[in-house]
């Protein structure tokens, strides 16, 4: 039985001076240091000799960016899936940064009456349904191999929860999905047989800032 590695990445650091929740919106690329992480990935598993034959990232531009250095290490071209994108979110714009208080606005109340949907945004259980139908795709099309697959932080959070059978509900601060992490799910044939989590970029995110709660050692941006 051939074994096969999903590698799912969240971006690198991306360039929001002003705090924005930018979610879905286009346009918010990446940092210098978002670029150096992203290039920390494609040389971390170079190094170690990984057999990357597909590279499918998010179709927003933080992702898509994330991707290019390991495409461009294994002479691949970054494939887009739009089933890896971003969770919608009703407080996208809104520049939470700036004020921690803002989504305390009565103006708000009215989404918060469903959290363990959650109310404000995708649910839970559709992210994991698309998450694991692109992990699904990439593990056919790389079969035997191993694929890079570039996401964010919540969808590739709610995927591992689901592969690990635990409540897709949870705290953003509970997070496991640092800046350009790496998580890896091994398969055997079409099973799941074990998942990994690793971070090659971790010396760069005491100096990152990062709009997502979670835990990690970059701070969220003032």
């Amino acid at each position: 039985m051939e074994t096969t590695i999903v590698h799912v990445m969240r971006h690198g650091e991306v360039d929001n001076p002003d705090g924005l929740l930018y979610g879905r919106l286009p346009g918010f690329g990446l940092t210098v240091r978002g670029h150096a992480m992203a290039r920390r990935v494609a040389d971390r598993l170079a190094a170690r000799g990984s057999d990357i034959t597909r590279v499918i990232a998010s179709p927003l531009l933080r992702a898509q960016q994330s991707a290019a250095p390991t495409a461009q290490a294994f002479g691949l071209a970054v494939e887009s899936d739009p089933r890896l994108i971003e969770a919608s979110s009703a407080f996208e714009g809104v520049p939470v940064n700036a004020d921690r208080l803002a989504l305390a606005s009565p103006r708000y109340w009215h989404l918060y009456i469903r959290p363990l949907e959650p109310s404000w945004g995708e649910p839970y259980r559709d992210v994991a349904s698309r998450m694991r139908a692109a992990v699904s795709a990439a593990l056919g099309a790389a079969h035997g191999h191993e694929a890079l697959v570039v996401s964010h932080q919540m969808p590739i959070v709610t995927l591992t929860r689901f592969a690990r059978r635990q409540p897709l509900p949870h705290s953003p601060t509970s997070r496991v999905c640092s800046l350009a992490s790496v998580t890896s799910f091994t398969f055997e044939g079409s099973t799941l047989v074990g998942i990994t989590y690793e971070e090659p970029a971790a010396d760069l995110l005491a100096e990152a800032a990062d709009m997502t709660p979670g835990a990690s050692r970059a701070s969220l941006k003032k």
